[in-house]
């Protein structure tokens, strides 16, 4: 969708797995595509990429953070239009020697294709694409190395999952015992600095009442700082479910054993207490609750993603 503000930015609206995409063309010197989705969405995101250049070339990909939902396209994107990637700092040799492990792809038991980068855009640098200039800012909270896009002249912010319209991202950090609330509220606060007029989140429609969004965002942070187990059972059946929109459907013994042989999610039920008794009881109640709110179905010993 066009953004009445700033002729020259597509937006992708895409559905989970992947993140939106935001295309930022370049008026003849070529567009930027902030973030590539889902490596299991990176056909499409190069069909949807390929129709709104209208034979512009894609000069390079630009993104706001590692998560799997906003790099797994990064590869089959560079290979189908021979563009630059350009990445958070923090990563970089984490992505050149593929450390999966370090880049969490390993812990938390998820896809994403290796991929290589070509340059690091640090929090203060700007992106110049066309006539249009981004300051990439540090939004650490949900990942400690997230950036936000801002395009003063016209007050438009790509929040990534740093804001969304009701809500931000899991903060990952806490999930692994380092705080980051405090460096959630801090993103929050710089958003909020900004007095920008559009927010483009990394999930859900770009929006106007960024005041109310972070308002929801506060409150929600208040929530989980005054009950960290909260947040961390929300984390958990999020990324659970996430993990079934890869899969599909899977036999609950199947997903019994990822979800033990991970490292993430035993570290987290060490962490709130052992609930249940066993891990292997606790991620099937994590799969009965996800049941429940009708995420998934139970059905003959198969577990499918509604």
């Amino acid at each position: 969708m066009p953004l009445p503000t700033l002729p020259g930015i597509d937006v992708f609206q895409r559905g989970w797995l992947s993140s939106n995409n935001v295309l930022l063309h370049g008026e003849g010197a070529g567009a930027v595509l902030v973030d590539a989705g889902h490596v299991l969405h990176a056909e499409q995101t190069v069909a949807l990429v390929r129709r709104a250049l209208h034979g512009e070339t894609l000069a390079g990909i630009v993104n706001t953070h590692l998560h799997s939902d906003h790099c797994g396209g990064n590869a089959t994107l560079q290979r189908a239009f021979g563009c630059t990637l350009t990445i958070p700092p923090g990563q970089w040799a984490s992505v050149q020697a593929w450390d999966a492990v370090a880049l969490s792809y390993e812990p938390t038991g998820q896809r994403c294709e290796r991929f290589t980068a070509d340059a690091a855009l640090h929090p203060g640098d700007v992106l110049r694409v066309g006539r249009h200039e981004w300051q990439a800012l540090a939004a650490p909270g949900h990942d400690p190395h997230s950036l936000v896009l801002f395009n003063a002249e016209h007050g438009v912010v790509i929040t990534a999952d740093a804001l969304w319209e009701r809500g931000f991202g899991v903060v990952f950090p806490e999930l692994e015992g380092e705080g980051a609330f405090d460096e959630v509220a801090q993103a929050l606060d710089l958003i909020e600095s900004l007095d920008a007029r559009w927010a483009i989140p990394g999930h859900g429609a770009p929006f106007v009442d960024i005041p109310g969004a972070l308002k929801q965002a506060r409150q929600r942070l208040a929530a989980f700082r005054a009950d960290p187990v909260r947040h961390a059972r929300y984390a958990v059946k999020a990324l659970v479910a996430y993990h079934m929109m890869e899969e599909q459907q899977q036999t609950l013994p199947a997903l019994l054993q990822w979800f033990g042989g991970v490292s993430l999610y035993p570290l987290i039920w060490e962490r709130i207490g052992r609930p249940e008794g066993t891990l292997q009881a606790y991620a099937e109640a994590v799969v009965k609750e996800l049941a429940d709110a009708g995420v998934l179905a139970l059905r003959d010993g198969v577990v499918v993603k509604n």
